[in-house]
């Protein structure tokens, strides 16, 4: 086993992201302190908590210390830096010879070539660095072999290496370094070659020293960190990962005859007509990487003891990023902040939510795009003008109202939106939207115009209480569309204009007119709201005013989705799109959705709330589990149907209890999470109460207070209250805490692989036992990494608990034990 630990020096929590990791293993004390890492919860019925890892690292040179010039890693040494923790297996061959080449590992972490393993070593130019690497000298005018023997098999099996560093040109015409798969006949071969001189890395299937078809990528050093060559049922693969976990298939192929007749063996060559001396780094052949962590580094606490200076490092997973965002805007802001046009060039130029405090004279835009403030402007005399009215009912938000003396006089907003957006105004289309509630005709709600009045863009309401739609262009005759949709009947609604030459409106989600055509606007910076250029004053509120910039028509992905947020919240979306839309709100696209059972969610319209608190709101209501992935930038969202009736051939591993080799196994029967009374409710419906009576009269009642869910229906609230009754009106006897001593075992990889939600066997358990096995899911666990040691204390539920009905089946219909109702 080798630790892999891996810091982003300069690398952001973002996706998609460009981080080049910097391995730091040799560094962290394994001997003594070692790696710990706890991840998940402590039972069924708590929410995963963020993970997090301490590690100890040697600072004898300063290197982790923040500030410190002499760093090789300065400036970057500082908190929020990215980590990643991975336990690499190396494997060692079993059995006789010809072996699966997956059998083939060396970590080059002893100083020396180990030279039974690798027989040919051209010059001793492949040496084991400090670094605990394999570097192979690319000299002028030589070629070098460094080569296993020949005693391995790719059929059915895999070579896999990472590359740490690759050779530079050095006023050389030709320099290349590869790796081979090599058949009995020479310059018949399988795996990677770079080439220096064009910087491509090729995958290729050589013979007589030439492949006239090879798949040719430009090197990137964060792509192609790891390369695997593969076989699996007639076809060979070629791979390329960026932490050696998840692979990417760069090239497939019939498999070469060769490879199931003959044995092999690998080869790192090089060769270089010129130049100057430069190397090839190679690492951890045959590894079988397990990621254990990803996350932030907290802080660089550097300690002294005497001169000997150590840091010990805290980190936190991607729940502690998504505790940093920003508390969240109503529904409606954030797809507003958050515009999502795939396969258009499409961007906020402007977006005054208009919500300012009762009493403010100006409105600001929150786009970032760098608008000026609209400032109030009186025209005439008498009319009024306030913030804090009230807005839509669904987002909380507040609105603006204008109250004319007349068509031409009375207060309205006017601004200089600025260079960038006169800028953009001609490339880009614009889009306007906004929200109006009114009785008024004949009157200008908004206009935009180009200082030398040649470009004019007006919105209004017409004579009948319809939409009017304005423009000129060029200086050219005045272009004037009605809408029959009303607009003016007193409630609030939705308008979007699309200002794509093919101009559409949308009013509340859906197509108001038939398209027609417009003159591109160009070079617009003037924006008054409430009124136009001192008259057709405005009289009503209007919230919520975004104007966006597109390469192409927008208006029938926006138009739906703007109105859906500001009059329903998407109330009655699935939970996992719930999920998938918070988790854009942050920047994050990286959502795993596991199961299939997700039902529809009720509003969270109103903001000011935190993202994961909202998360969690959904995970709650729908009995889910969410978490951090511990293996990339990203969350899962768990159903709870996942852990329905597990399949025994999904255990990811069956263990006997005297092989755990650790003491402290827990068995468990208490009333810790016995509930048997409930009252539950959903916002704006029933409260409605579920019991278990033959419980209540052996145990008393358990109740844990009302639940309050995000349910869109009162029958979901009941079927939420009647499964929690049903699982937990008696607790089964479970096992609760499952330490075991993994690093020694033949299962080791399997242990590795259990996460949450998975679930596994302890086996011949003491007769004291009610069973002699039980079956356990894995809630979080806490484990410590050190030299030849990896302990994992599970924490475990009973499996029984998520047990579901299904007819005529042996096990989950039994009556009276498994008739419990999915839900």
């Amino acid at each position: 086993m080798a630790l892999l630990v891996e810091a982003g020096w300069g690398g952001l929590v973002q996706y998609p992201w460009t981080i080049t990791w910097t391995d730091i293993s040799r560094f962290v004390d394994v001997q003594k302190q070692g790696v710990t890492i706890v991840r998940g919860a402590s039972d069924e019925l708590s929410d995963c908590q963020p993970g997090n890892a301490t590690l100890y690292l040697d600072n004898s040179d300063g290197r982790f210390t923040p500030g410190y010039a002499g760093s090789p890693y300065s400036p970057f040494v500082r908190k929020g830096a990215p980590i990643r923790i991975a336990v690499a297996h190396i494997p060692t061959p079993t059995g006789s010879a010809p072996y699966p080449m997956s059998q083939l590992g060396d970590d080059f972490d002893d100083g020396r070539v180990n030279t039974s393993r690798w027989p040919t070593n051209t010059s001793g130019t492949g040496v084991e660095t400090a670094e605990g690497r394999l570097r192979i000298t690319v000299a002028p005018g030589a070629d070098t072999n460094f080569t296993s023997a020949r005693q391995w098999k790719l059929a059915a099996s895999k070579l896999t290496a990472k590359l740490c560093a690759v050779p530079a040109l050095n006023g050389s015409s030709n320099c290349a370094a590869s790796m081979w798969v090599t058949s009995t006949t020479s310059g018949t071969r399988i795996g990677w070659r770079y080439d220096a001189s064009t910087g491509v890395i090729s995958a290729q299937s050589q013979t007589g020293f030439a492949d006239g078809t090879p798949t040719n990528l430009t090197y990137n050093a964060i792509d192609h960190a790891w390369l695997r060559v593969r076989e699996s049922g007639g076809t060979v693969y070629w791979e390329t990962s960026d932490d050696g976990s998840y692979w990417v298939t760069r090239r497939t192929l019939a498999t070469p005859a060769w490879v199931n007749s003959q044995t092999h063996a690998v080869d790192f060559p090089t060769t270089r007509t010129g130049g100057t001396s430069g190397y090839i780094e190679w690492d951890l052949v045959g590894a079988e990487v397990k990621p254990r962590f990803w996350g932030v580094v907290n802080e660089f606490p550097v300690s002294w003891e005497g001169l000997a200076s150590h840091v010990k490092v805290t980190c936190t997973d991607l729940f502690k990023w998504l505790n940093r965002r920003p508390v969240l805007k109503s529904m409606l802001a954030e797809e507003i902040l958050h515009l999502d046009v795939p396969g258009v060039t499409a961007f906020l130029g402007a977006y005054f939510p208009l919500t300012e405090a009762s009493g403010s004279t100006s409105a600001g835009d929150i786009s970032g795009a760098g608008c000026g403030a609209l400032a109030l402007t009186q025209v005439g005399a008498g009319g009024t003008f306030d913030f804090g009215s009230d807005g839509l009912a669904e987002t909380g938000d507040t609105s603006v109202t204008f109250t004319p003396a007349s068509a031409s006089a009375g207060k309205y907003l006017t601004g200089d939106l600025g260079a960038a957006f006169q800028a953009n105004s001609g490339p880009y289309a614009v889009t306007i939207d906004f929200w109006i509630k009114t009785t008024a005709t004949s009157r200008a709600i908004l206009g935009l115009y180009e200082p030398s009045l040649d470009h004019q863009f007006v919105l209004g309401i017409s004579a009948s209480g319809g939409l009017t739609v304005e423009s000129t262009a060029g200086g050219g005759a005045l272009s004037v569309h009605t809408t029959s949709d009303i607009i003016n009947d007193g409630e609030w609604h939705h308008v979007l204009v699309d200002g794509t030459p093919s101009v559409g409106y949308w009013v509340d989600g859906a197509v108001a007119g038939a398209s027609v055509f417009t003159p591109a606007m160009a070079g617009l910076r003037t924006l008054h709201v409430g009124g136009y250029r001192g008259g057709r004053m405005f009289a009503g509120q209007i919230a919520h005013l975004a104007i966006t910039f597109a390469s192409a028509t927008v208006g029938s992905v926006l138009a739906p989705v703007r109105y859906e947020a500001g009059n329903s919240g998407f109330s009655g979306e699935d939970a996992d799109v719930r999920i998938e839309r918070l988790a854009r709100y942050t920047g994050l696209s990286s959502v795993t959705i596991w199961g299939n059972t997700h039902d529809p969610i009720a509003s969270q319209g109103p903001g000011g709330s935190a993202v994961l608190a909202r998360m969690r709101e959904v995970e709650s209501t729908e009995s889910a589990r969410l978490f951090a992935e511990r293996d990339y930038y990203g969350i899962a969202y768990q159903s709870r149907d996942v852990r329905y009736n597990p399949d025994p051939s999904s255990e990811v591993f069956v263990i006997d209890y005297a092989d755990l080799e650790t003491p402290e196994v827990e068995l468990a029967d208490d009333d810790q999470k016995q509930v048997n009374s409930i009252e539950a409710s959903r916002p704006g419906g029933a409260t409605q109460r579920v019991t278990a009576p033959s419980s209540i009269a052996v145990f008393g009642t358990y109740d844990p207070g009302a639940l309050n869910i995000l349910k869109t229906s009162d029958l979901s609230v009941l079927d939420a209250a009647s499964w929690r009754v049903s699982r937990y009106a008696n607790p089964p006897v479970e096992l609760r805490e499952v330490p075991i001593e993994a690093y020694s075992m033949d299962i080791y990889l399997d242990i590795l692989d259990a996460d949450i939600s998975s679930y596994f066997s302890v086996n011949a358990l003491p007769s004291q036992a009610p069973a002699s096995s039980l079956r356990a899911t894995v809630e979080g666990y806490a484990e410590t990494i050190k030299q030849s040691s990896h302990l994992i204390k599970f924490h475990t539920s009973s499996g029984f608990t998520d047990t579901v009905w299904v007819l005529d089946d042996s096990t989950y219909s039994v009556l009276g034990s498994t008739t419990r109702l999915a839900y």
